[in-house]
C-alpha cells in the first residue's frame, strides 16, 4: 500500500492506523500547493479531488476520504478493537463519532486555514468549535477514549484534528478531559512513530 499524505494534515489519522495495525505501507508526500508528489507526479492524475489522504493498493486501486481509509485498514488487518465487527453495536458508536468529527469538527476547522477569511468570520467559527469541543469534553468524562477504554479509529481522527487548535487560535486549554485525551493518545507508539516520520519528511 501507498499512503499519499501531507505533513500534519488529516492524512495523519490513517497514517496512525496503518502503524497501529502493523500494516506494511509506503509514505508518499504530496505538495498540496503544487499538487505534485515527492516522486514528481501530477497528484491530480491520482486524485482528481486534489486532497489527501489517498490510499493506493498494490493493484492500482485507490481509496480516498480519511475515515473510510481508516475503516478499510482496520478491517483488512482484522483489528476489531479499532473498529468492532458488523452487527456489534459498538461499531456504530465508533462510526457515529467518525461522522461527527468529519462533519462538525473537521469542516469547522477548514475555514480557519483560509487567509481570505476576515477576523469576524474566523471568530464565529472559533466560537462554534469551542462549543462543540465543550460537548466532546463532557463525553470524555470518566473514560479514556471516545467510546470507552479501547482506542479506535475515531480516536486517531479526533487527535489529529484537535492538534490543529493551538495553531488556529482555538483555545481548548480549559477542557481537562480533552487535554488528558490528547496526552494519552500522544503516548501511543503508533502516534509517536507517525509524527516522527512526518516531521522527518517535512
Amino acid at each position: 500500500m501507498k499512503l499519499f499524505y501531507s505533513p500534519g494534515a488529516c492524512s495523519l489519522a490513517p497514517h496512525i492506523i496503518l502503524r497501529e495495525t502493523g500494516t506494511p505501507f509506503t509514505l508518499v508526500k504530496v505538495d498540496l500547493g503544487q499538487h505534485r508528489t515527492q516522486e514528481g507526479g501530477n497528484y491530480y492524475e491520482l486524485s482528481p479531488k486534489g486532497q489527501v489522504p489517498l490510499l493506493a493498493l498494490d493493484d492500482g486501486t485507490t481509496l480516498s476520504e480519511g475515515p473510510v481509509i481508516a475503516q478499510y485498514i482496520a478491517e483488512q488487518a482484522g483489528k476489531q478493537e479499532l473498529l468492532p465487527p458488523v452487527g456489534n453495536f459498538a461499531r456504530y458508536r465508533v462510526l457515529e463519532w467518525q461522522n461527527y468529527i468529519t462533519s462538525e469538527l473537521h469542516k469547522s476547522f477548514s475555514p480557519l486555514f483560509d487567509p481570505r477569511l476576515d477576523a469576524a468570520a474566523k471568530a464565529l467559527f472559533t466560537q462554534q468549535l469551542s462549543k462543540k469541543y465543550a460537548w466532546v469534553n463532557s463525553r470524555l468524562e470518566g473514560q479514556s477514549y471516545l467510546t470507552g477504554d479501547a482506542f479506535t479509529v475515531a480516536d486517531a481522527y479526533l487527535f489529529v484534528i484537535t492538534g490543529w487548535a493551538p495553531h488556529l487560535g482555538v483555545d481548548l486549554s480549559a477542557l481537562a478531559n480533552v487535554q488528558a485525551f490528547l496526552a494519552r493518545v500522544g503516548q501511543r507508539d503508533s502516534v509517536k512513530a507517525a509524527l516522527a516520520a512526518e516531521k522527518t519528511a517535512a
